[in-house]
């Protein structure tokens, strides 16, 4: 999700910055920032003046908007 190369010894990054969270989702920023809520359903945190997208969250918000085909319950 980072740039940067991947060290095994650090946790899992948390929160992703709106670059890294529009490009893990394929999207552009502004698209993202559409989309962020309030304005829509992507969740966010606001960290003081800077917004981060937990990427726990993202992946559930991900999971919610698979459709489930017509007739399976």
């Amino acid at each position: 999700m980072s740039s940067e190369t991947t060290n095994p010894n650090l946790p899992p990054q948390l929160l992703l910055t709106p670059r890294e969270a529009a490009r893990s989702l394929r999207i552009s920023e502004r698209s993202l920032w559409a989309m962020t809520s309030p304005r829509g359903p992507v969740p966010s945190v606001r960290l003081g003046r800077s917004v981060r997208y937990p990427a726990a969250a993202l992946y559930q918000w991900i999971a919610e908007q698979q459709e489930v085909p017509v007739g399976i319950r």
